[in-house]
């Protein structure tokens, strides 16, 4: 065989094992609907940090703007609290308050360029202006009577940048949700790409939880669809890198839990998409491997379904995953939620969850149940968490201790029984929960927050 022949033959063998690669992904996307727009569509995007709009909705925003509909980016957070990032960006560490702040308006103007890139301009985006790294103790603890939580590294309690949509809002629930409203009102959106409650990075969880609640606000004024899309997950996606040609597929421990949408990119999409998450500078020269493992030729979204409660179990998650910033020592006191349940046994709800392993001296498991009311402000519901140690628990209304026996909890070798009774949860309709394992306060595993009705 001459040379010429044999490269040939090489070249025709690679695209082969190419195609072959991409059916079988596409065989394992068959399950997914494929995304479509209406000539009337309105298109929110809803981003927890600069850069999460082009990492989960890049291609999504370059369609929307081709077919001339209506876009709207929400930045939750100006990213001011990724003090490594900053780090490999100014070449030393970033600690300092006023120094910080800078940085999130870094990430505002890198916001803005990458942005351009994808057809937006600085009129289509929004900047709340909310704690890095802080919304989800928001979302746990600062609700109502509960003062404003003072931001870690920014040493502020209330939105302080010139250009934010709300400059000098406290740091509080009730006025997250007030901003959101606001913007849902005004923009009336038609479809919502927002983050996965599924989401490891706690903003992207609170960001879900906070629109899921301003929706339910206003549901009798609109329904629009919703998109979220899944940005951390351990070991997620693979493989890492630099892949145009492949496509990105649900996590194993999603994958038949949650409906799932793709969205089809085509090469030029793809192309620009890499563009902009590369103009992310103070990202990208942090994590490029990592962001580059979302420029595919498609993009995820995937929504857990409501639950209906009844007598039965009614919610399940099964399998953990290990966090990959966990030390060889936490690792090998890892403790994960394998299974969860969810029931109404007469007037309490039974929250249940089996362990990986049985709860050690240092190893607390955490169990959550936010109740909602339509007719009651989200600020006054109880949002309770119950921490089990080894050998006792503390239940906490935002930061309230309550009387341990107001729920009964039992604990065999490696499950744990909680139940509430649904007149401390405020006799809810509606019931947000999660479940999250900690090595002193070291976070191990957690499962997706849930919605649960009654």
């Amino acid at each position: 065989m001459s040379q010429t022949s044999f490269s040939h033959g090489r070249r025709d063998r690679s695209w082969k094992r190419v195609c072959l690669m991409l059916l079988l992904a596409a065989s394992r996307m068959a399950a997914a609907q494929e995304l479509t727009f209406r000539p009337d569509d309105r298109i929110l995007v809803l981003a927890p940090h600069p850069d999460d709009e082009v990492i989960g909705c890049g291609g999504v925003i370059q369609k929307a703007l081709a077919q001339k509909l209506p876009v709207r980016v929400v930045f939750f957070t100006y990213g001011d609290n990724n003090e490594w990032s900053f780090a490999v960006y100014r070449k030393h560490p970033v600690f300092e308050p006023t120094a910080v702040r800078a940085m999130g308006q870094i990430r505002h103007d890198e916001a803005v360029r990458a942005d351009q890139i994808l057809g937006l301009n600085s009129n289509q985006l929004v900047f709340l202006g909310y704690p890095d790294f802080g919304t989800l103790k928001i979302w746990n603890q600062h609700w109502g009577k509960s003062p404003a939580l003072e931001s870690m590294l920014t040493r502020v309690s209330e939105v302080h940048y010139a250009n934010a949509f709300r400059p000098g809002a406290p740091y509080k629930g009730e006025e997250i949700i007030r901003d959101l409203t606001t913007i849902l009102r005004d923009f009336r959106p038609t479809k919502i790409f927002l983050p996965h409650s599924g989401d490891y990075n706690h903003d992207h969880r609170a960001l879900h939880l906070f629109t899921r609640v301003a929706l339910w606000n206003i549901e009798k004024e609109m329904q629009p669809a919703v998109f979220p899309y899944l940005v951390h997950f351990p070991q997620w996606p693979q493989p890492r890198g630099y892949k145009p040609a492949g496509l990105l597929t649900p996590p194993l421990l999603y994958k038949t839990s949650a409906a799932w949408t793709s969205s089809s990119l085509t090469p030029a999409e793809t192309a620009t998409k890499h563009a902009a998450i590369q103009t992310h500078k103070t990202q990208y020269n942090y994590a490029a491997n990592y962001l580059l493992s979302f420029v595919r030729a498609n993009e995820l979204f995937g929504d857990f379904p409501a639950v209906t409660l009844t007598n039965m179990t009614a919610l399940e998650d099964l399998g953990n995953v290990t966090t990959e910033q966990l030390t060889d020592e936490e690792r090998s006191r890892f403790v994960g939620v394998e299974q969860r349940s969810a029931r109404i046994v007469g007037t309490n709800l039974v929250l249940e969850i089996e362990l990986s392993r049985p709860l050690a001296e240092t190893v607390i498991a955490s169990l959550y149940a936010f109740g909602y009311r339509q007719d009651t402000p989200f600020e006054k519901m109880p949002k309770l968490q119950i921490r089990v140690h080894l050998l006792d628990h503390h239940v906490l209304d935002q930061r309230t201790p309550l009387p341990a026996d107001t729920v009964s909890v039992e604990r065999n070798r490696k499950k744990i029984i909680v139940r509430i009774p649904l007149e401390l949860l405020g006799r809810p309709e509606r019931i947000l929960t999660s479940a999250q394992t900690y090595l002193g306060e070291v976070p191990l595993d957690s499962v997706a927050w849930r919605i649960l009705e009654l």
